[in-house]
């Protein structure tokens, strides 16, 4: 069995992770990396955001481990550690779609009955 003070350790470590993907930049920022690898000042200009913003979501992707870079000459290029991430972040959002659907031929079946 796992120790108490293990089960909680890990349970911060998922807690932390999931914090990362709670920001809607840093999950275009994620989805833009999916496609490839960019520094900066590509991401900057491809999701329309300052400079600044951009890198502090970076900073939090990269201590999550989500994101990690490579130095080419004087530039950073940022890029996933691991493509299942996009694979999770999809499967959310298709639970979200299906659920929202629920509720709204739920919503629709209510307005029918009441007509």
């Amino acid at each position: 069995m796992v120790n108490q003070t293990l089960k909680q350790e890990i349970m911060a470590l998922e807690a932390a992770f999931c914090a990362a993907l709670s920001d809607p930049t840093r999950i275009f920022i994620l989805y833009a990396l999916s496609e490839k690898p960019l520094n900066v000042t590509e991401l900057t200009n491809e999701l329309s955001i300052p400079q600044p913003t951009t890198s502090r979501h970076l900073k939090v992707l990269r201590e999550r481990g989500l994101v990690d870079t490579e130095r080419q000459g004087t530039v950073i290029i940022y890029h996933l550690t691991d493509g299942r991430v996009i694979q999770a972040l999809d499967l959310l959002r298709a639970t979200m779609r299906d659920r929202y659907t629920q509720r709204a031929n739920l919503v629709t079946s209510m307005v029918k009955e009441n007509e």
